[in-house]
């Protein structure tokens, strides 16, 4: 696959990442709605060694999550302010992108068969779960790891809509 890079909204901090997503996390917590100040992340997840700071020298904001108890360290420019990465104590080897920092937005796939919508409980009334995709009331996973059930729905399903 070719290089995609990103930036913020200032172009002091750029990078790069050299494979595919993962997987693509779509997060309708309230951390991720406050720290987009949208209704959800879209967050393509890669391993670390994907990744890569091209230029400038984030800041971090170290956030401890409400879910695990585990530090979020959240990468940002000091100029802007654009948040740019994730990583996390509680998974080491990967790095999570807001997706609206790439150059092109676009260009990873965000299909069912590598996306999931989690923390649905705290989703904003009025958003649209595509049919298909896997869900999660909460995180995808336990405390300790161990993997959630996931909810899909046959037809797309809207938040609040009985």
């Amino acid at each position: 696959m070719n290089m995609e890079n990103g930036s913020c909204l200032c172009g002091a901090i750029g990078y790069a990442v050299t494979k595919s997503p993962m997987r693509v996390t779509f997060c309708h917590c309230r951390f991720c709605q406050r720290g987009t100040g949208g209704a959800y992340l879209v967050e393509p997840i890669f391993e670390k060694g994907a990744f890569a700071v091209t230029a400038g020298t984030p800041r971090t904001y170290d956030h401890r999550s409400e879910g695990s108890g585990k530090i979020i360290h959240v990468h940002f420019c000091e100029t802007c302010g654009t948040k740019l990465f994730m990583t996390f104590e509680r998974f080491p080897d990967i790095v999570g992108v807001f997706a609206g920092t790439f150059d092109n937005p676009n260009w990873f796939e965000r299909s069912p068969a590598i996306s999931k919508h989690i923390f649905l409980d705290m989703a904003q009334t009025g958003t649209v779960i595509p049919a298909g995709f896997n869900t999660f009331r909460e995180h995808a996973t336990t405390k300790d790891g161990a993997p959630i059930e996931p909810i899909a729905y046959e037809c797309h399903h809207v938040i609040g809509e009985t």
